[in-house]
């Protein structure tokens, strides 16, 4: 993996917060609850995985996300392959994300699955029943426009958009839309301004909604048909 790791401190024992971006990782607040509520439902998701299904996601962090999707599939019970692609920046350490996903007992099995592999250095991780997680390494405005996949559902989970606006310019969103497939959606805790014009003029459906816990309000969007 490349050498720009990322660099923690722990609220409370047990969530990690990035040095770089002076942000946690996941809600104080209960973070699997925080993912349901934010890229589950925000996508409208299980309801809509078929065979194929394909999610992608700015931001990969501990890997919480993606572990809760691959479980919200399994629950399902959607024949096939469910494909997860994700890119990250600054790479957690092996220990650092079992450390991070202890607190979720709940995903135990599956989380020791990616972090196995983490620990061996695999960016394309089988999840089990049928989920297939490859992560992506690298800036994403380079990454991500390079990419030949497309996704029909996008996690927008960078760090805040005033602590990482990178990973939340008009360029990437840009590029988000460009691998959205026809009828995809994206979802963000942010109810940034510039964050939901952005999506818009990438040619986005956006609509506000209600947020998590303290939050008052999260970004829905879908690409037309």
């Amino acid at each position: 993996m490349q050498d720009q790791r990322a660099e923690l401190d722990w609220h409370a024992g047990d969530v990690p917060v990035s040095r770089r971006f002076i942000d946690p990782y996941f809600s104080l607040h209960d973070g699997l609850a925080e993912t349901r509520h934010v890229f589950l439902d925000g996508n409208n998701l299980p309801a809509r995985f078929v065979d194929g299904f394909a999610v992608s996601e700015l931001g990969f962090g501990t890997g919480l996300n993606m572990l809760a999707t691959a479980e919200a599939w399994a629950a399902y019970g959607a024949a096939g392959t469910l494909q997860l692609t994700s890119f990250e920046a600054y790479p957690m350490g092996a220990d650092d994300m079992a450390r991070a996903l202890a607190v979720f007992p709940q995903l135990g099995p599956r989380a020791a699955r990616l972090i196995d592999g983490w620990r061996a250095g695999q960016t394309q991780i089988d999840l089990g029943d049928g989920a297939r997680l490859e992560v992506i390494l690298g800036d994403a405005r380079c990454t991500l426009p390079a990419w030949t996949g497309r996704a029909d559902a996008w996690f927008l989970d960078g760090f805040s958009p005033a602590r990482n606006p990178e990973l939340w310019g008009p360029d990437l969103i840009a590029a988000v839309a460009v691998h959205t497939a026809p009828g995809g959606t994206a979802a963000t805790y942010s109810a940034a301004g510039h964050v939901r014009r952005a999506l818009a003029d990438a040619g986005f459906d956006v609509t506000r909604a209600p947020g998590h816990a303290r939050k008052r309000h999260m970004t829905r969007a879908r690409m037309p048909k």
